[in-house]
């Protein structure tokens, strides 16, 4: 028996990247899994190519409203979600001082907001059938700050608190909640800083390089198996040393 087999997977911002690679792993592991992108013709595009049990959906998650209508596509499929990966977020750098109001209010939107939205969406699904896996992705650098990040860091350094409150409110329905930090992880938007700043941001990791997708995927398969059952509220840094 496959480590998911039986179990249904929302995956948020699952069409790229770490997201994208939270949702492969899942299939191979046997989960049925729905993921969502902003483009729902982009999603159906990458669950043709998946194989296995899989469904994608368009839906913009920083707005309560399509998210609750996400959940009812999914339960709609498969009955219910046992597993929820809070992964879609956005990056819009710039130093404070020169920060327009609408782009701080875009990120707390996209990177908290739409945490919210979707634990409250899934929690009487969960709760109903007292069971659940919720994994956040967070970033190390909501542990130690980064220049000319302060909207990034602020909105995920709020779901640590998030996450720590929530752990408390469903252990006793048999729902755990944990968030996973990754530090610099290859992808596409990493790929395309200059060498010279690349290789400053590797100079400071102890193990000497970037994480990969497939690393950070492997981290949250495992948070949301069986295996991690007795582990809720707690904060996994996927980051080569990076935060330590």
């Amino acid at each position: 028996m496959k480590p998911l087999e039986g179990k249904v997977a929302l995956v948020t911002g699952g069409t790229r990247g770490i997201g994208n690679a939270i949702v492969r792993l899942f299939v191979q592991q046997g989960a049925q899994v729905a993921f969502c992108g902003r483009s729902e013709e982009e999603a159906k595009k990458v669950a043709r190519s998946l194989g296995g049990e899989s469904l994608g959906l368009g839906c913009d998650v920083s707005r309560h409203e399509e998210v609750q209508a996400l959940v009812a596509r999914v339960q709609e499929r498969w009955g219910t979600i046992h597993i929820l990966v809070n992964n879609a977020g956005i990056v819009l750098d710039g130093l404070l001082m020169r920060m327009k109001e609408e782009r701080w209010d875009q990120v707390i939107q996209s990177n908290l907001n739409s945490v919210f939205h979707c634990c409250k969406a899934t929690a009487p699904l969960m709760v109903k059938q007292r069971y659940g896996r919720i994994i956040t992705i967070g970033s190390v650098a909501a542990l130690r700050g980064n220049a000319g990040q302060c909207a990034y860091t602020a909105s995920k350094a709020a779901l640590v608190g998030f996450t720590k409150s929530y752990a408390r409110e469903m252990a006793s329905r048999n729902i755990t909640v944990n968030l996973l930090a990754p530090g610099l992880i290859e992808t596409d938007m990493t790929a395309s800083l200059p060498t010279g700043l690349q290789e400053a941001l590797i100079s400071q990791i102890p193990l000497k390089r970037a994480g990969t997708v497939e690393e950070v995927a492997s981290a949250v398969a495992f948070l949301a198996s069986d295996e991690a059952a007795y582990i809720t509220g707690t904060v996994l840094r996927v980051d080569g040393g990076l935060g330590s």
